[in-house]
């Protein structure tokens, strides 16, 4: 058998084999996502009951058009839980499935993105829980009330609108993570950082006027945070480009 043959045939079973590992960091993932998705349905009834009566000054009732509407609102309810507790899952099985083409120290570093990855959408929920989505509410009666509507409000649009609300703010909140991982990869650098930082604010300034109402001061509580947070992934993502960068000129020891 010839060397390039051998050389081929290597291939193949590294192939195979990386396949054969993603595969299994899959099958772990899905499992864990099926576990959770039935602890969120547990879960869904007094998560429901929280959602409803602990939303400030704003009191809802709600109403069902349909026998499927309880189903409907159990199942999305029991996804965002499923979600919530995959996370930190799905990021553990992407770093193992990368890690043995990590050094020691940059396993380390990114194993830091699990726990990180968790808090951050947490933080962004309920950011948009406590935060904008009762602000929200708020305006939406107010503006019914003005043009004499009576309100009745549909549990299976209520929760459609709170999960696609809360959703976004979740991922949104995961910049930091986001940022310094184009950072450690080499696709973002300071200047390239600060090239982009107009663009950034006109686009959270959109995406805040988009999830508050339109009054001034409503928008500057939901889009001032966003631009602090963008400004804090910028620091993280500047420092550590620079301390990479001193360490790269750094002479070795003998």
């Amino acid at each position: 058998m010839s060397g390039r043959e051998n050389g081929k045939l290597s291939a193949d079973r590294e192939l195979i084999a990386h396949l054969t590992e993603l595969r299994k960091r899959l099958i772990v993932a899905a499992a864990w996502f099926v576990l959770s998705l039935a602890a969120g349905l547990y879960a869904s009834p007094r998560l429901l009951h929280f959602v409803k009566t602990h939303l400030g000054s704003v009191k809802v009732e709600w109403s069902v058009f349909s026998l499927s509407d309880g189903l409907a609102v159990y199942m999305k309810c029991a996804l965002m839980v499923g979600l919530l507790l995959s996370l930190p899952v799905f990021v553990y099985q992407l770093w193992a499935f990368a890690r043995p083409g990590m050094t020691e120290s940059e396993a380390k570093a990114t194993l830091m993105y699990v726990p990180l990855s968790l808090l951050l959408f947490a933080a962004g929920v309920l950011f948009g829980y406590l935060v904008a989505l009762p602000m929200m509410i708020a305006f939406m009666i107010k503006l019914n009330r003005s043009i004499g509507a009576q309100e009745v409000y549909g549990i299976q649009h209520y929760v459609s609108f709170l999960v696609s609300f809360l959703l976004p703010m979740g991922i949104a909140f995961e910049m930091p993570l986001v940022l310094l991982l184009l950072t450690r990869i080499g696709l973002l650098t300071p200047g390239k950082l600060k090239q982009a930082r107009k663009f950034a604010y006109v686009g959270l300034a959109v995406l805040g006027s988009l999830i508050s109402p339109p009054d001034f001061v409503s928008h500057l509580s939901v889009t001032l945070p966003l631009i602090l947070l963008f400004e804090i992934s910028a620091f993280v993502s500047i420092r550590y480009f620079r301390r990479r960068e001193k360490r790269a000129l750094k002479p070795a020891m003998p």
